[in-house]
């Protein structure tokens, strides 16, 4: 038995309502260029409209002219969609709020998750949509997922309930320790105003 080896996310399909409101959303709220439409070749009655959500993947969405948006919350039984996240920068995430207010969009307000920041809100059709920013950058050469890893490793090693900024920056220095060479034999923090 062997792995299927996943490499990424290709994209994510959802169920839309009418054309003008994904195009107004996913486009014209959360800024991702539309770069294509083609019908559903599995559904001739739906179009398929194509976004970019800012990685050169895709978000696309099935859409009907016949359908409405509804605003309820979209279900969260076992099997279903509770979220999806977005990536935005520090600087999008700090006009997050009033930006979302300026449109008369409800949001949850700020959340620290410890290792990001994120503000929650629901899109036309009540899916949950978040917006995250992370606390860290990674060191060259490492990911995001490097760094959370490690974070988690040492996390569990100090007994802590959640990854925080010293379990970051810890993680961000073993990672710098382990993927760059030093001519110095002693890299142990040292005191040089001592």
């Amino acid at each position: 038995m062997q792995k299927i080896q996943s490499q990424g996310v290709h994209h994510i399909t959802l169920t839309g309502a009418d054309r003008q409101t994904s195009i107004d959303f996913w486009e014209g709220v959360l800024g991702m260029p539309f770069l294509f439409e083609q019908p559903n070749l599995d559904n001739a009655d739906e179009s398929h409209l194509y976004f970019d959500p800012g990685d050169g993947r895709l978000i696309t969405i099935f859409t009907n002219e016949s359908r409405r948006a509804d605003r309820r919350r979209t279900p969260t039984e076992p099997g279903c969609v509770h979220h999806i996240a977005f990536i935005v920068s520090k600087a999008t995430w700090n006009q997050a709020e009033a930006r979302l207010e300026s449109r008369g969009i409800g949001h949850s307000g700020p959340k620290d998750r410890g290792f990001m920041d994120s503000l929650y809100f629901k899109d036309p059709l009540g899916l949950l949509i978040e917006l995250a920013c992370y606390k860290f950058e990674p060191p060259a050469g490492c990911t995001h997922a490097e760094v959370l890893a490690e974070a988690h490793r040492l996390r569990v090693a100090a007994g802590d309930e959640a990854i925080g900024d010293v379990h970051l920056a810890d993680a961000i220095e073993a990672l710098v320790a382990r993927s760059t060479v030093s001519l110095s034999t002693d890299r142990s923090a040292k005191n040089p105003y001592g």
